[in-house]
């Protein structure tokens, strides 16, 4: 293996550690979620420092790969996608940091019947699922299945774009849930976040390994109620 080779292996060996920390910020926002647990959450809060940490290390491999063997064709892409791998997972630890925030903010748990109605579990947790497949994608080179995430986004957007109507619905027949709907509200809007953010690096799966750029075909024009893009 020449030299090249061991810092690429290096490279994706970074970006792993750093892609189980989010993943476990993910998992553990979720939890503190359901939960109302402020020690979980004030940990995934912390854990932000240590997310930041592998992203600027991680940057700076990639500048160095850059600047000092000149990588070309698939070697390129792949360096290439890195930064842009690296960019969203901070900015998915950064959004589990968010979701960590609103539960410490709140005494209570969110009721059964709010978290029914909205899907938020159902939501929370096919986001973690596409995270993980997005993780095997990665490893395993493998852009069909990079190609199926980006599908699985949808189901993320149609329970978030459901989910304005619901919870005012909900807040209208239960008045002294006003705080508890606006909190789970901004919570199913982070989680969509992540979705998007997830798609986007299911994108540079696809960009390094097939020399293909999918970013905007694969996403249909989101527009709010005004017609404007959202």
């Amino acid at each position: 293996m020449n030299q090249i080779d061991n810092e690429l292996t290096g490279l994706r060996v970074k970006l792993m550690e750093m892609w189980d920390l989010v993943e476990y910020q993910l998992q553990s926002g979720r939890e503190a979620m359901l939960t109302a647990n402020h020690e979980l959450a004030a940990k995934v809060v912390k854990l932000g420092k240590k997310v930041n940490n592998f992203d600027v290390k991680i940057d700076r491999m990639c500048e160095n790969m850059l600047a000092l063997y000149t990588p070309v064709a698939v070697d390129l892409r792949l360096v290439l996608a890195t930064l842009k791998i690296n960019a969203n997972l901070e900015r998915i630890g950064d959004t589990a940091e968010g979701i960590s925030m609103y539960v410490q903010n709140r005494e209570a748990t969110f009721g059964p019947e709010l978290l029914e109605i909205t899907k938020a579990v159902t939501m929370f947790d096919e986001a973690l699922s596409m995270f993980n497949d997005c993780r095997i994608a990665y490893k395993a080179n493998d852009t069909e299945q990079a190609r199926n995430i980006i599908k699985r986004d949808k189901k993320l957007n149609k329970i978030y774009r459901s989910a304005d109507t619901v919870v005012a619905d909900y807040m209208r027949q239960n008045p002294d849930s006003i705080d508890e709907g606006l909190a789970l509200l901004s919570i199913i809007k982070k989680v969509e976040r992540v979705g998007d953010q997830i798609t986007n690096i299911a994108e540079e799966i696809i960009f390094y390994q097939d020399a293909k750029v999918v970013k905007h075909k694969s996403k249909k024009k989101r527009k709010d109620n005004s017609g404007k893009e959202e």
